[in-house]
């Protein structure tokens, strides 16, 4: 796992720049969304205190009520504590982007703003970062400095895969993760190796899949004859992309690709946010809390 021993002063500039962008989204937009969406596992008894009017009957401690001749009730409070884990797909096809933005830009942007977010909540937070391998993991833990670590690492880890594969990160994740956990799953999902290790996550974690997009990769340039090459594999191929008949295969094949990504998390109970270069990360991020938070209510 590659590591950078010597923290240059350019990366602890550039962590400060992020904290501090990232706390301004976390303080203004983001902490009451994760708090009320992100519920703490079950209750805690704290006390006994004697019954108001509006209490619930149900909460009634009949025994000391006995006791005492006058109704009492029992008071428990949220267990908050919480387990986050971030698995960043860091592989050849996140160094691409037509917009401002690369989509590796994106992953750290949205890792950066729910470490935080953990951070505020007193939550643990954990990263895992993988290509064909995992690259690096912080085990979580508690704390600013902690989330700060988080960060630096976003931007010194240089991964030495280029291809993408789900496989290790569910081993490593099943000997990691001994409690249940919230897991986002950052990646653009252009892999075969994603249903089992989804799936295997899912039945004991609560696994949210965030898909990273770019608009180039969904039309073909019309530029004649050119050669592209595979980010993961290194592989060329040449194309005529003014003919129609490849585009428009081309078009097929991505609108497949993403309906069957869709289907596959419908079917998993897996919550999506998509994210693309476009538009960036606060806006899809608001949109999933508020979402699930209205799913919650339902219930």
């Amino acid at each position: 796992m590659p590591r950078k021993e010597v923290v240059s002063a350019d990366l602890l500039e550039k962590v400060k720049l992020v904290e501090l962008k990232t706390r301004g989204a976390v303080n203004t937009l983001f902490l009451g969304e994760y708090r009320s969406v992100f519920k703490g596992q079950g209750m805690e008894f704290a006390e006994v205190r004697e019954y108001e009017p509006g209490d619930e009957v149900r909460a009634i401690d009949w025994n000391v009520t006995a006791r005492m001749r006058r109704p009492y009730i029992k008071r428990y409070i949220e267990e908050r504590e919480l387990t986050v884990m971030l698995a960043l797909d860091i592989s050849g096809s996140q160094l691409f982007g037509t917009q401002e933005k690369f989509k590796s830009e994106l992953v750290a942007e949205f890792a950066a703003i729910v470490s935080m977010s953990a951070t505020r909540n007193n939550d643990r937070v954990g990263m895992l970062m993988f290509t064909d391998s995992v690259e690096h993991i912080v085990v979580p833990k508690k704390g600013k400095r902690h989330a700060l670590r988080i960060i630096r690492d976003l931007y010194a880890i240089e991964p030495q895969g280029t291809k993408t594969d789900f496989e290790p990160v569910l081993e490593t994740l099943r000997q990691t993760l001994k409690h249940h956990t919230i897991i986002f799953v950052i990646s653009d999902f252009i892999s075969d190796t994603i249903e089992y290790p989804l799936k295997s996550l899912s039945q004991r974690h609560d696994v949210v899949a965030v898909t990273i997009t770019d608009p180039g990769e969904y039309t073909l340039p019309d530029i004649g004859i050119a050669r592209f090459k595979d980010p993961e594999s290194g592989d060329l191929v040449q194309l005529d992309t003014s003919s129609k008949v490849v585009r428009a295969a081309y078009a097929d094949k991505v609108v497949a690709d993403e309906s069957a990504r869709k289907r596959l998390f419908r079917r998993l109970g897996i919550d999506e946010i998509q994210i693309t270069t476009a538009s960036g990360v606060i806006d899809p991020l608001l949109q999933f809390f508020r979402n699930r938070d209205i799913r919650q209510r339902k219930r």
